[in-house]
């Protein structure tokens, strides 16, 4: 007679694994970090690879001599990191600025509780938002697209979100007239691009949806992040589009700015967002009323980074309290 073997669970195993999937995300960038070489050449290239490079090195560095463990480079996790990073700077950044950048997305966002899988903020949002305070005047020149072999001497301009910004102050709705066509802001456009094109990761919106899409289709992530927080913006900002014209029409806001990289690749990230479908709705609309409130009425034209860090730290409370049906649980007789 054969024995009765109990043991630990789990008791099944899937196919996904944390290397499989943060390469499925290097993918998924691809199609955006390809156009943002098209549209802006040298500069994207030299801002991605330092990034990346130095996500890399320092987490070695940080692992192998401060944590006196086993570097665990080949999960991706850094390359991601770095990418992210490098894609929510603008072209012509300066390269000791993405060293400082990647250290402390590393090392003060991700090493310092305890690795993957530890940290309670988006790594790359942590080392952009010390950027930005730190470099301001560095992080908001945008040079224009289409410069190919232009680096540090790159023709800068307004940006779309930077325009709806000055149209809400004056009260002039006329100023929304300079913003690019839907169209345009859709699938970037360099040449017809008269204002600066922002971050790397801004220039064109339908190759971060090719990217949505197949994450969806490889179940690397749900759609209820991503749809929850583009419905939310897109819905408040029509609002206050028919209250008054001087804000912006609702395409051109979800099109405009990093909404479209931070609702697809990064509020999604596993570490840092709920585990439940519905405490993901609540986050994902949190982040869609936070930065629909940041760009309007905040002091920055872009909200969403502090939106996503913002609701990063609620995720714990938000697990707290919408849990996950337990597994066999026959629900009480009223």
């Amino acid at each position: 007679m054969s024995k009765l073997i109990v043991s630990l669970s789990p008791h099944a195993h899937g196919t996904d694994s944390v290397e499989k999937n943060m390469y499925g995300v290097v993918l998924a960038l691809l199609p955006a970090l390809l156009v943002s070489f098209l549209f802006f050449g040298l500069g994207s290239v030299v801002v991605c690879l330092s990034s990346v490079a130095a996500c890399m090195f320092f987490e070695w560095a940080i692992s192998k001599y401060i944590m006196k463990r086993q570097p665990s480079l080949s999960d991706g996790s850094a390359i991601v990191t770095g990418l992210l990073l490098g894609m929510n700077l603008p072209c012509n950044f300066p390269v000791w600025m993405v060293l400082i950048g990647a250290l402390v997305a590393i090392g003060i966002g991700k090493m310092t509780f305890g690795g993957l899988g530890c940290n309670p903020f988006n790594p790359a949002l942590v080392g952009r938002c010390v950027l930005l305070v730190s470099f301001p005047a560095a992080m908001t020149s945008w040079p224009q697209a289409g410069q190919l072999t232009s680096y540090l001497d790159a023709e800068t301009g307004a940006t779309p979100l930077s325009l709806m910004k000055w149209a809400i102050k004056s009260g002039d709705a006329s100023v929304l007239e300079q913003l690019p066509s839907s169209f345009n802001m859709l699938i970037g456009l360099p040449e017809t691009c008269q204002t600066g094109a922002g971050c790397l990761g801004e220039v064109c919106a339908l190759a971060l949806l090719l990217g949505l899409v197949f994450m969806l289709w490889r179940k690397i992530i749900t759609w209820h992040i991503p749809v929850s927080i583009l419905a939310t913006v897109f819905v408040l900002s029509g609002l206050l589009h028919l209250a008054d014209p001087v804000y912006a029409n609702p395409v051109q806001v979800v099109l405009s700015g990093g909404l479209m990289l931070g609702a697809i690749f990064m509020a999604t990230d596993y570490v840092t967002s709920p585990m439940t479908h519905r405490g993901q709705l609540v986050y994902g609309i949190a982040i869609g009323v936070l930065t629909v409130v940041i760009r309007n009425w905040g002091s920055y034209p872009e909200g969403m980074s502090f939106a996503i860090l913002i609701m990063n730290a609620f995720t714990p409370l938000i697990n707290n309290y919408i849990k996950p049906k337990r597994f066999g649980e026959v629900p009480a007789k009223k």
